[in-house]
C-alpha cells in the first residue's frame, strides 16, 4: 500500500507530560483517515508535528517518502494544507481578501484560482461581508479554503465539525467527500464525534494515551461492527455443519460462541442442531457502533 504519511515511535514531551508516546501510524494515499480519540489523547499534538508547527521529542515521521529530518521536508510540506484547532483567518477581511493574503504568503503569482476556491466551499456570494460576521460553519469552510491555497494533495483537519449545527456539519461533510472523490485529496480528520466520522472515513487510527492502539480499514471495521446474532452452543463443529447446510454466513468466535449474520429461523436452527446433539445455550443480538468499538478497544471505564 502507498502511504502519504507514516510515523514511527513518535514522541512529544512537554515538561512532565508526554502528549505522544511512541505513536506509529500509516495514512494510505487517497484515503479519508479518521483519527479517533478522546480529548487529550494526542490528536492535535500529532497534527501540529506533521504540519511543522512543532518538532517531535523523539521518533520520526515521513511525508511522501521524505523523513522529517531531511532538508527536503520543507518543500514536501507545501503539499499539505491544514486547519489546526481554529481556522487561521483575518476577521476584519472578506473571504476573498483572506485568500489573497494566503496566496501572497505562498508566493502564488496571481489570484486566478480564488473564485474557484470560493465556489468550492460555497462562499462565492459573500461579497464584502467581513468574516467576523460569518457563522461558525462559514468560518470553518473558509479555513478549509485557505488550507487549499497552493493546491495541496494532503489535507489535515483538526475537529472540523466541532461546535457546528446540523446544517453546518452536513456542509462540511459534503465538502470533505467532494475534495476526496473529485480532487483526489488525501484527508486526515481528527475527531471525537464518532457518529459523524463513521460517515466519512475509509480508514481509522484509534489513539489513546498518545499512541495508536489500532489501525483498521472501514471494510474491516464494518465487518467487525455488523449486526449479528451472537450464539453460544455446546458444539461449534456441529453448528458449522448446520449453518453450512443452511447457507448462512457466520464467524466462529471461540469453542462455544459464533456470530451469525442475516435472517435465521430460530426454530429451524434449534431443530437442526438437536439432530446433531448440539444445544443452544444462549442467543443475543450483537450490533456494535464505532463508539462502542472504540470504547471496547481502549477501555470504556477510564475514558468515560
Amino acid at each position: 500500500m502507498d502511504y502519504c504519511l507514516t510515523t514511527a515511535a513518535l514522541c512529544k514531551q512537554y515538561k512532565n507530560f508526554k502528549a505522544l508516546n511512541g505513536l506509529s501510524m500509516h495514512v494510505p494515499k487517497g484515503s479519508i483517515y479518521g483519527l479517533v480519540g478522546r480529548n487529550g489523547a494526542g490528536k492535535t499534538t500529532l497534527i501540529r508535528l506533521i504540519s511543522g508547527i512543532q518538532e517531535p521529542t523523539s521518533g520520526e515521521y515521513t511525508l511522501y517518502g521524505v523523513k522529517n529530518t531531511d532538508r527536503a521536508i520543507y518543500k514536501v510540506r507545501r503539499r499539505i494544507g491544514a486547519v489546526v484547532e481554529t481556522p487561521a483567518i483575518y476577521s476584519n477581511m472578506t473571504a476573498e481578501e483572506n485568500l489573497k493574503i494566503q496566496y501572497q504568503i505562498l508566493g502564488i503569482p496571481n489570484y486566478d484560482g480564488i473564485e474557484d476556491l470560493l465556489q468550492l466551499v460555497d462562499l462565492a456570494d459573500c461579497g464584502k461581508k467581513k468574516t467576523k460576521d460569518f457563522s461558525l460553519g462559514m468560518r470553518q469552510r473558509l479555513g478549509i479554503a485557505v488550507a487549499l491555497c497552493g493546491s495541496p494533495d494532503f489535507l489535515v483537519l483538526d475537529e472540523p465539525v466541532n461546535g457546528l449545527d446540523p446544517q453546518g456539519i452536513i456542509a462540511i461533510r459534503e465538502l470533505i467527500l467532494r475534495l476526496n472523490k473529485e480532487k483526489q485529496i488525501t484527508i486526515l480528520i481528527s475527531s471525537h464525534i464518532l457518529d459523524e466520522l463513521a460517515k466519512l472515513a475509509t480508514y481509522y487510527g484509534f489513539v489513546d494515551g498518545g499512541t495508536i492502539v489500532k489501525e483498521i480499514s472501514d471494510t474491516e471495521l464494518n465487518a467487525a461492527c455488523r449486526k449479528c446474532v451472537r450464539l453460544s452452543v455446546t458444539n461449534t463443529k456441529a453448528l458449522c455443519r448446520v449453518l453450512d447446510h443452511m447457507g448462512i454466513e457466520y464467524n466462529i468466535i471461540s469453542d462455544t460462541d459464533a456470530d451469525i449474520y442475516g435472517e435465521i429461523s430460530v426454530t429451524h436452527l434449534a431443530m437442526a442442531l438437536a439432530q446433531e446433539n448440539c444445544e443452544i445455550k444462549s442467543m443475543q443480538e450483537h450490533d456494535e457502533s464505532l463508539e462502542n468499538y472504540y470504547m471496547n478497544l481502549v477501555g470504556g471505564e477510564k475514558n468515560a
